[in-house]
């Protein structure tokens, strides 16, 4: 019997939902945006697979909506922040994401908003834009050099390490601060230091780890006080690991210099943006990290990879930390 499996974007780039279709029998869900949690629950009643975005909350109320035929939840997305792992793994039920796949691209991004953020970019693009641009005067759009300067990357995993890779064509002293990661590294050139050395010491502070109950508002008032006054925050992470409230005063009092963020707490912001969003030393842009074509692509094609594995009863190719590789297993530790 063919499987049922759930769709909860229509509008997933590539060509991977037709494979999708032509081995499933392939439900989507065909609306703007995301689907209500009482409309995604009578939509997952008796799927098998659920292929879907970070930002979906999987939860206790999904797996049992989709009841125990319900297999494996591919998420097209590195981060899994929405996923209630401890609910699927009592249902045995494999949780998959993407990672590798968007690393060098959300690298790319990550830079682009340190060279925005340092060199003030953006405040003088839109100076132009509004026709404020006259005389030459030598103090206008001034920003801080990144050459030479010292990055402290918070998270030495993939996107942390492609950071530090791009880095060395700058010829930045890179600090990494992990639990998890291995002490100095010489490919990419790095030195492991505890979290406030690193906050002492750089230049720019950019963030990279997932958001779990110790990393939310890893950032806040006292982490931000411990930075240089000259300092840049980036994010291309999650939102929560930051307290807005926190670095939106920071900016406005010169406590650190400038921010650059592309994730927020709430997101998508719609009509009500961020006090960030205002803010001249602040650079934003809304959750782009993977967006090219190519990299948003792959991302889908890896989900359904990992979908239509797990559905012929063999492992995944890229389960959850801690999430079990076949169904029904237990997860792994």
């Amino acid at each position: 019997m063919t499987q049922r499996v759930l769709t909860t974007r229509p509008d997933l780039p590539g060509g991977g939902l037709d494979r999708l279709a032509a081995r499933s029998d392939l439900v989507r869900w065909d609306g703007q945006g995301k689907p209500e949690p009482a409309e995604l629950h009578a939509l997952a009643a008796g799927a098998s697979g659920i292929l879907c975005l970070g930002n979906d909350r999987v939860d206790a109320a999904l797996l049992d909506a989709a009841g125990p035929s319900l297999k494996v939840v591919g998420l097209a997305s590195m981060g899994f922040d929405g996923v209630d792992r401890e609910a699927a793994a009592e249902r045995g039920v494999v949780v998959t994401h993407t990672p590798g796949v968007l690393a060098e691209t959300t690298a790319d991004l990550t830079f682009s908003l340190i060279l925005m953020a340092r060199r003030r970019l953006g405040a003088a693009r839109d100076s132009l834009a509004a026709g404020q641009w006259g005389l030459f005067r030598m103090d206008d759009y001034l920003g801080l050099d990144i050459h030479g300067a010292t990055l402290g990357l918070v998270g030495f995993g993939q996107i942390g390490r492609a950071v530090a890779r791009r880095a060395q064509g700058f010829g930045m002293r890179v600090l990494h601060h992990d639990p998890f990661a291995p002490d100095d590294t010489q490919d990419p050139p790095s030195k492991a230091v505890d979290l406030p050395t690193l906050l002492a010491e750089a230049d720019v502070v950019s963030l990279h780890v997932p958001l779990t109950p110790q990393t939310r508002h890893l950032i806040g008032a006292d982490e931000l006080a411990a930075m240089k006054s000259t300092a840049t925050l980036v994010s291309t992470s999650r939102g929560g690991v930051i307290d807005e409230g926190a670095l939106l005063h920071a900016v406005r009092k010169g406590i650190i210099h400038s921010a650059g963020l592309d994730v927020y707490e709430r997101e998508p912001m719609g009509a009500e943006l961020s006090p960030l969003a205002a803010e001249p030393n602040v650079v934003t842009l809304p959750h782009i990290g993977s967006a090219t074509e190519a990299t948003r692509a792959a991302m889908v094609d890896l989900a359904i990879d990992n979908i239509l594995e797990v559905l012929a009863d063999r492992p995944a190719t890229t389960p959850l930390p801690g999430s079990a590789a076949l169904p029904g297993a237990p997860a792994r530790s």
